[in-house]
């Protein structure tokens, strides 16, 4: 059995780089210039070509930001399941992508309305204010509901109300056509830079890394919060930094790509079954590479569904998304019947 296990486990790796690497391929290669495999190997190696502007300052960004706040997203998704220990628990249905949406929309519109310019930084600081809001008010009503569902339907209620006061300010704000608030409020890797991927790194890698190294206590946590006690995890410090680590990663996605639907919730779902298991030292890398392979697969389906028009990113990922959510509430009842 164990090594039946072994052999999935880099099977199951193994899937996702080949996954990651054909979906890169891919993505560069569609779009309204096409371009051969060939062609692309030599911009990427040589920087030179006819096409080299539409590959590295256009496709290349736009593809590492859909790896990198893919993975953030999925990543994200895990750490608020395992918080709430609720498998439909994701940063889109929580309420906790829409209240940083809401904060962040009216930074946008406060500062730009004065003229005044706002760094990406100074965004996913506003993004995470909203989150940590967001999700301040989910704690509140885990407090008081002693069912999950009746938690899922409060941060779904918390969604609805932050993305509707975002969607009434945007639409009387001056300067909602100069900084596109509509276009990007239905969440969009379009547009990306590469400083702005040089923020995306400086944020999510950090996270990742002190992510990986909560593995243990992650696991522990699993187990029950008496089992953690007693293995020595500080339960009030470990909770705070999982609302902290999941919202800076909802933060970033928010303030760069706007809400994202589904993938926070579907992805840990799907390489749990793809793995077979729930332990944190697997789960948060393939979680990462998940969550950009099918970021990537998404926004290429985005971008070619309908071209030369763009679907929205998150009409997208709830059409593959939402049907994980519905059979995991499916099975949830199955178990407790």
């Amino acid at each position: 059995m164990e090594k039946r296990g072994h052999i999935r486990l880099w099977i199951g790796f193994a899937g996702l780089f080949a996954a990651l690497i054909l979906l890169v391929i891919w993505n560069i290669n569609a779009g309204s210039v096409h371009l051969p495999v060939s062609e692309i190997i030599e911009i990427l190696f040589s920087r030179t070509g006819d096409n080299a502007a539409i590959v590295w300052n256009i496709r290349l960004p736009r593809i590492i930001s859909a790896l990198m706040l893919g993975g953030a997203l999925a990543l994200s998704g895990f750490l608020l399941q395992t918080f709430f220990a609720n498998p439909i628990a994701g940063p889109f249905i929580l309420g906790i992508s829409s209240g940083a949406k809401l904060i962040l929309s009216l930074t946008l519109i406060g500062f730009l309305s004065r003229g005044v310019a706002v760094s990406s930084f100074a965004l996913i600081v506003a993004a995470f204010l909203g989150a940590i809001l967001s999700m301040g008010f989910v704690l509140a009503i885990s407090l008081k509901a002693k069912q999950m569902s009746l938690l899922i339907i409060g941060g779904v209620m918390i969604g609805y109300i932050c993305s509707a006061i975002t969607d009434f300010v945007v639409t009387f704000a001056d300067d909602a056509n100069i900084i596109n608030l509509h276009h990007w409020s239905q969440g969009s890797f379009s547009g990306m830079s590469w400083s702005n991927v040089g923020v995306m790194v400086i944020v999510v890698i950090p996270v990742l890394i002190c992510t990986f190294m909560l593995s243990k206590p992650i696991s522990a946590y699993q187990l029950g919060e008496v089992y953690a006690q007693n293995m020595g995890v500080n339960i009030r410090l470990f909770r705070i930094a999982l609302i902290i680590l999941s919202s800076l990663l909802s933060a970033c996605v928010t303030a760069f790509a706007g809400p994202i639907s589904f993938v926070g919730v579907a992805v840990p779902h799907l390489i749990r079954s793809i793995f077979k298991t729930a332990k944190p030292i697997i789960m948060i890398p393939a979680c990462f590479l998940g969550g950009a392979v099918f970021c990537l697969f998404c926004d290429l389906i985005a971008r070619t569904a309908v071209s030369p028009a763009e679907l929205s990113i998150s009409s997208v990922t709830a059409v593959f998304g939402a049907p994980v959510v519905i059979m995991v509430m499916l099975r949830r009842q199955k178990d407790h019947i």
